[in-house]
């Protein structure tokens, strides 16, 4: 029995070794692990006071995050007062060498960063209606202009979607060599601006990158840097010397909202920018039947065209729309950040707080009646919810509340 015994459990053990070395032969981890490592389920847990486990919520930690840049971009306001250029010129940069391949971004660098790019693209024409931008791609240590300065959202998305391909390595002074020919013959009266999203460890460069940079600094070019991989002493040294920001992304996430912040126009330095007056016209719509030659498309368009109020044709003139010049302004003149609502002013019992977001008619309490997380106008007092402080702040940029106090105090006036 003994033996048979051994023999068994031998037999057993053999089988055990055959399994481990038919899962070791998979080449890879099991399915279910994929799917967990895909998900990154731990990143959404943390510990509370008790030592458990709890889901993080999302939704109020980035209006946390969202707030503390609102009160220390409105800190900085009221500390000193800062010019802000209306008229900018940005170059992006995006490094599509061999590094922008790495799958340390989901699914890689050059896929999450090629969206964050569409998204700021649009996001900086809503911005800034009256300004223009760029693409430059560097791979393969050579530098290419995707698409020249303008103001179409869709081509630059279109170019920049077709030439999606990492390949070779990086060079930093190729790309500002390149930028800073375009933007050298920029007028003074534009703000001339730079980001790069650099993937790559390194820069192989043709020549003395520091004479580039002081290139870029001589001509009042405003280089800022977003790095996907780690911190780098040249990338450093650009944005010190030129007066922009660098950032080292986190994840995802970080990577956004690092490229979203400079979708608003950045504080102008006095000399990069002279304070000037620009003639501008307003263009006149063509008739239907009308056919000409767009000076963007350079081809023919049948109707529906806009004509130069002062040569009807070609001149140089900067044209721009009502709505547009109004949209620029409120970069000028914000919305104060709102106040948060504290728990003993909604557990009072002499207190009416409102039942509903005056902006969304959203109920504010939470189930069983209780109150919920709300901010409130320092001016007006109306309450608000989180979704609606973001909104308001980020591209509504008028406070409901004292834009309705405000007409029904004119209406009034009307009246008597």
């Amino acid at each position: 029995m003994n033996n048979g015994d051994g023999k068994r459990w031998n037999g057993g053990g053999e089988e055990d070794e055959d399994e481990d070395e038919d899962e070791g032969s998979g080449g890879g981890p099991d399915g279910w692990q994929i799917t967990y490592a895909d998900e990154r389920s731990w990143e959404s847990l943390q510990e509370d006071e008790s030592g458990l486990l709890r889901p993080i919520d999302n939704k109020i930690l980035y209006h946390a995050q969202y707030r503390r840049r609102i009160r220390s971009l409105s800190s900085q306001a009221t500390t000193a007062r800062i010019q802000k250029g209306l008229i900018r010129y940005l170059f992006v940069i995006i490094d599509l060498s061999r590094a922008a391949s790495e799958t340390d971004f989901r699914p890689s660098r050059m896929v999450v960063v090629a969206k964050l790019v569409e998204a700021f693209i649009r996001e900086f024409f809503d911005q800034n209606p009256l300004s223009q931008l760029g693409l430059v791609s560097v791979k393969d240590g050579v530098a290419q202009c995707l698409t020249e300065l303008g103001g179409s959202p869709e081509s630059h998305v279109k170019a920049l979607m077709g030439k999606l391909e990492c390949s070779g390595e990086s060079s930093l002074q190729n790309a500002l060599d390149l930028v800073h020919g375009y933007l050298k013959q920029i007028p003074s009266y534009g703000h001339r601006e730079v980001l790069v999203l650099y993937s790559a460890l390194s820069t192989c460069d043709p020549g003395d990158i520091m004479e580039t940079i002081q290139k870029c600094k001589n001509s009042k070019i405003r280089c800022s840097v977003i790095g996907l991989s780690a911190e780098l002493f040249i990338c450093k040294h650009l944005c010190q010397e030129t007066g922009g920001l660098y950032s080292v992304a986190l994840d995802e996430r970080h990577v956004k909202e690092l490229i979203l912040e400079h979708a608003p126009p950045p504080p102008a330095i006095a000399e990069f920018a002279i304070a000037n007056l620009l003639k501008m016209g307003f263009p006149q719509r063509a008739a239907e039947s009308s056919i000409a030659i767009c000076s963007c498309h350079k081809e023919a368009k049948v109707g529906g065209g806009y004509t130069c109020p002062r040569c009807k044709a070609l001149c140089g003139l900067t044209l721009i729309s009502s709505p547009h010049l109004a949209r620029s302004y409120h970069h000028l003149f914000p919305v104060v950040p709102f106040d948060e609502v504290p728990p003993s002013f909604l557990n009072d019992a002499h207190n009416r707080s409102p039942r509903s977001c005056f902006g969304c008619q959203q109920s504010l309490l939470n189930p069983g009646n209780k109150p919920g997380l709300r901010v409130s106008c320092p001016k007006c007092k109306q309450h608000f919810c989180l979704d609606c402080d973001i909104y308001i702040h980020e591209s509504l940029h008028n406070c409901p509340g004292c834009e309705s106090f405000r007409h029904s105090k004119s209406a009034i006036a009307s009246e008597e």
